[in-house]
């Protein structure tokens, strides 16, 4: 992890505006006469193992096809913690600093990148509603110089997960940061869906991730079990949440299979790494010459289901044979 000093970013920042200001230019990539030089900055709200995968997969993309980092790619990236202040320290940091392309993971990095990028291409990942993020208005044409890959949850699917799992689920608990754009999309969408199946969506929110374990214990004999969007704060503090699932027999359930690995019941939802891969061509064509308003907002279709079967029986559930058959992997 690459800490970020905010007085340090500002002083440096001052002093490329005073460069600027004097006619140098910093040049967005270093070269030698046979291989030029790439520079991708690639700006992260927070660590934890989505994310983490989603950074992984753009920078094995690159790497698959030549651009390999301290070669023939300049590649530098910063972690906001979950701050969204520093999350803009960061943008206006690589601003300053004029990559060829700033890719954005997680909505909070993406709108501060997109506000203050204004001559540098934006390519977003993982940013369930990009529209309600007012980062395009377009998906299909985005214009401008943003484009990038949405994480949108199949959340009729996850219901259905659900309602097969655990039948007698009446109230489902969900934990979000209400600060978070693309959180309160899916919340609200959530409550549509679940209100059409019968079902009551009983709302925690927590802002910060010392604040997650309070919230979880807030839903304790309100509601059968519990789902985890894909909210940053929420998942950085998942194992609060699910001690708490473990503590008072109530399943946890999450919209990220990499959250399965970590304690939580179940999760069906797409790979975060693939997210990065198909982040990773788009950055290449960005790179090759593409104008990034010209590239529509990808998605990404293949689904995964994770169980994991010790969690299950730590919080009294019984996984039904019919979905440990249709199981990707299975966590014993």
């Amino acid at each position: 992890m690459i800490e970020f000093n905010v007085r340090s970013a500002f002083i440096a920042t001052t002093l490329i505006s005073i460069l600027l200001g004097c006619g140098w230019r910093q040049s967005s990539s270093t070269s030698d006469s046979k291989n030029p030089q790439k520079f991708v900055a690639v700006t992260q709200i927070v660590e934890h193992p989505s994310l983490d995968a989603t950074r992984k997969g753009i920078q094995d993309e690159l790497a698959a096809a030549g651009l390999k980092a301290g070669e023939t790619l300049k590649w530098e990236w910063e972690s906001a913690q979950g701050n969204p202040s520093t999350a803009t320290q960061i943008a206006n940091k690589f601003v300053g600093e004029n990559p060829d392309v700033i890719v954005a993971i997680a909505t909070p990095s993406a709108q501060a990148s997109v506000a203050v990028a204004r001559n540098i291409p934006v390519i977003f990942a993982a940013v369930t509603d990009p529209l309600g993020a007012k980062l395009v208005n377009n998906l299909e044409k985005p214009g401008g110089l943003v484009t990038g890959v949405t994480d949108l949850s199949p959340i009729n699917k996850q219901l259905d997960l659900i309602q097969e799992i655990t039948p007698t689920v009446k109230r489902l608990g969900v934990i979000y940061n209400g600060g978070e754009a693309n959180s309160v999309s899916l919340v609200d969408f959530l409550k549509i869906e679940a209100t059409k199946r019968g079902l009551t969506v009983v709302e925690a929110t927590a802002n910060r991730s010392s604040d997650v374990a309070t919230s979880a214990r807030s839903l304790v004999g309100k509601v059968e079990a519990i789902y985890i969007p894909t909210d940053n704060t929420i998942v950085s503090a998942l194992e609060s949440v699910i001690q708490v699932g473990i503590d008072n027999k109530v399943p946890i359930y999450v919209a990220d299979t990499d959250s399965v690995k970590r304690g939580a019941m179940a999760g069906l939802s797409f790979n975060y790494y693939d997210v990065g891969r198909q982040t990773g061509k788009v950055v290449l064509q960005v790179l090759k010459g593409e104008n990034p308003g010209n590239i529509p907002v990808k998605s990404v279709e293949k689904l995964q289901l994770f169980i994991n079967i010790k969690s299950a029986t730590a919080m009294g559930v019984k996984i039904p044979e019919s979905v440990l058959r249709k199981a990707d992997e299975k966590i014993e």
